[in-house]
């Protein structure tokens, strides 16, 4: 399923009409759900017309177009495919820095669903402390750069192996030592930690 933050609709059909019609409808949404406040309402009926369902949430203000999207695919998937659930945000970095950090609020919000925020340059994922983490990289797209951010609470011990830079048992925090600007030396990272990180990797351009 493709779903569309009603935020994006406009860029992705004026990018891909540059290109062709038959590639706006190649990547038609099948939803696109959101607050309508930055869409346009021929857009949102030229989507109508082709089929995509339009979820018009304004009256929520409390919550970003993301969490609102993130909400409904949750709702809508069986409570037996809940745990192999993968959600990949595209163009959700690289924009403002308010709407980057309400991305990013998402991951906490909904941490027991992998989300995976993506952009040109690189990806970002949370990895909750509940778990011990194995990374496996796959070195032809993503790496060597990498970073571990403790956002929301320092971290008191985080432990890695496969890095640069390994940590052991090191504390993390903003105002002290963040592990940003790291490489990937092995295939596999593993990652234990008293606090939820996010891991961000460069991704590699063709």
């Amino acid at each position: 399923m493709v779903y569309c933050l009603e935020s994006k609709a406009c860029m992705i059909t004026v990018h891909l009409l540059v290109q062709s019609l038959k590639k706006l409808k190649l990547y038609k949404p099948d939803v696109i759900k959101g607050d309508m406040d930055s869409v346009r309402g021929d857009v949102l009926d030229f989507y109508k017309n082709m089929g995509t369902k339009i979820l018009n949430k304004s009256e929520d203000q409390d919550t970003t177009d993301l969490h609102k999207c993130v909400t409904y695919i949750k709702d809508s998937t069986l409570d037996q495919e809940k745990s192999n659930l993968c959600i990949l945000v595209a163009g959700a970095l690289g924009g403002r820095f308010d709407h980057e950090m309400g991305n990013i609020n998402v991951l906490y919000r909904f941490s027991t669903i992998r989300i995976v925020l993506l952009s040109d340059d690189c990806l970002i994922h949370l990895l909750p402390r509940t778990h011990q983490h194995e990374i496996h990289i796959q070195s032809s797209v993503e790496g060597p750069h990498c970073g571990l951010i403790p956002i929301g609470m320092p971290s008191g011990m985080t432990t890695t192996s496969g890095l640069e830079w390994d940590l052991n048992d090191t504390e993390m925090r903003f105002g002290g030592l963040v592990s940003t600007s790291n490489l990937v030396k092995q295939d596999k990272i593993t990652v234990q930690s008293d606090s939820d990180l996010l891991w961000t990797i460069s991704l590699k351009k063709k």
